[in-house]
């Protein structure tokens, strides 16, 4: 990946700006609501209605809404139990590997939960108490498994190409991205 500014990398921010700032907000949102509804219990025997089933779809939308910025950035929870055993020369062949594998994952999820989101609309499925229908958010959950998923494969196509060198500066594996070769 080039390191001066191209039409890609501006869409690729502005994407990632977006889904980090939607997450926020629902983030936020969720902050506020609870604390309405603490204030409302304990102060007035007001509690709001449906405030927890509003919480738990929050809670999901901002969890699945940073999951490809996440996968980007691989910023996930890792386990360097192969650090040891991988030359620093092949890393690029290990990240490779793995950004596949999960890639594979990712997208065995995204098109099962499709699925779920699908038989959820046909069936009417919804809240229990508020009657919010349950589709959109399982839909929202596989297109961000499935943005995810395309994110990581770009990121190990790039792995690939700065390892045959033909990406030379820039790519995940450079010094200049912070990570050096034991991501």
């Amino acid at each position: 990946m080039p390191t001066s500014s191209t039409p890609w990398l501006r869409v690729g921010r502005v994407m990632q700006l977006g889904l980090e700032g939607v997450a926020g907000a629902t983030l936020f949102a969720m902050m506020l609501l609870t604390t309405a509804d603490v204030t409302g219990r304990y102060f007035f025997n007001s509690p709001i209605l449906g405030t927890v089933e509003l919480t738990q779809l929050m809670l999901a939308a901002v969890v699945f809404l940073s999951l490809p910025v996440v996968c980007w950035r691989e910023e996930h929870v890792s386990v360097d139990l192969l650090d040891a055993i991988f030359p620093p020369r092949l890393i690029w062949i290990r990240q490779v590997i793995v950004n596949l594998i999960v890639t594979g994952a990712l997208w065995v999820m995204a098109r099962r939960v499709w699925a779920l989101g699908e038989r959820a609309m046909e069936w009417g499925d919804v809240t229990e108490f508020l009657r919010i229908p349950n589709g959109y958010l399982i839909y929202l959950i596989s297109i961000m498994l499935a943005a995810s998923a395309l994110l990581t494969l770009l990121r190990g196509v790039l792995y690939f190409l700065e390892g045959i060198r033909v990406i030379e500066r820039g790519g995940p594996l450079s010094p200049e991205k912070g990570k050096g070769g034991d991501t």
